[in-house]
């Protein structure tokens, strides 16, 4: 079980004050690692950051800000980073735009989607990624190896179901934005090309793409969701940590370039 085991390890974690980045930053602290947690300016903290922060002291949890698409504040965080905790050697790139159906959603017909709701997602979700990428990944390539983990989706994978939302009141009904699952798609195939051109240097690359994760949905939603997967329900957030930690660990020392599909069978049809 040392295989598991973090410690001495240095964890990067963006999006850290979102939905999945505190299960992310939980599981590296829990397997002895220590942890720079990364969201964008003047996010407030949220519950389960502040618990890590009581439980941990600021030499094994320290949170920073840093703007995705903004190199300079990167290579800031960087320096925080190697100032306070050390040199990276495993990064979590978990920042990331969503958008879920919510009281007041806007519904889009198909053709009249602005195009500037699509860029966004994919500034952030593919080229923001990247951009992290360059900043930590490098540093690592530099100094010895890492592991480097790409938060996907199963919508990287497949099509989102309408029929999902057309419980939804909303007029034109809602959509998921067609560009998050492309973004995501780009996600996997980035993780690919960077696990190539890195792995002479040490570093893995690989993406953990979770599906259907349970977080306040409405009944109906999670009703039809579960009928469509094979595990017969959604997933919890400790049905993360173990796929994470294999990736992050030793574990997988001889694993680079893969997709690890958490969704409960969701994509096997």
């Amino acid at each position: 079980m040392d295989l598991f085991r973090l410690d001495g390890q240095v964890g990067i974690v963006t999006g850290a004050l979102g939905k999945l980045g505190p299960v992310w930053v939980k599981t590296l602290l829990d397997a002895g690692a220590r942890v720079l947690a990364l969201d964008r300016p003047g996010q407030p903290v949220c519950e389960p950051i502040a618990q890590l922060q009581q439980n941990h002291d600021e030499d094994r949890l320290c949170l920073t800000e840093a703007d995705v698409t903004q190199r300079s504040d990167l290579e800031q965080a960087l320096a925080i980073c190697e100032q306070r905790l050390g040199t990276p050697t495993i990064l979590v790139n978990n920042a990331g735009i969503d958008q879920p159906p919510g009281k007041g959603a806007k519904g889009y017909r198909l053709e009249d989607i602005p195009i500037e709701v699509n860029r966004q997602v994919l500034e952030v979700n593919t080229l923001g990624l990247f951009l992290v990428t360059q900043v930590f990944g490098g540093r690592m390539a530099e100094t010895g190896g890492g592991s480097i983990i790409n938060i996907g989706s199963l919508y990287a994978s497949v099509s989102p179901d309408a029929h999902f939302y057309d419980h939804i009141d909303s007029d034109p009904p809602f959509l998921k934005p067609p560009a998050y699952g492309a973004s995501k798609a780009a996600v996997l195939n980035l993780t690919k090309y960077l696990a190539a051109s890195w792995g002479p240097s040490g570093v893995r690359v690989n993406a953990l793409s979770p599906g259907g994760v349970r977080g306040g949905q409405d009944a109906d939603f999670t009703r039809k969701f579960c009928q469509r997967v094979p595990l017969g329900r959604m997933a919890a957030e400790t049905d993360l940590q173990g796929p994470l930690l294999f990736l992050a660990s030793r574990a997988s020392a001889y694993v680079t370039g893969i997709n690890l599909k958490v969704d409960g069978g969701f994509t096997v049809w």
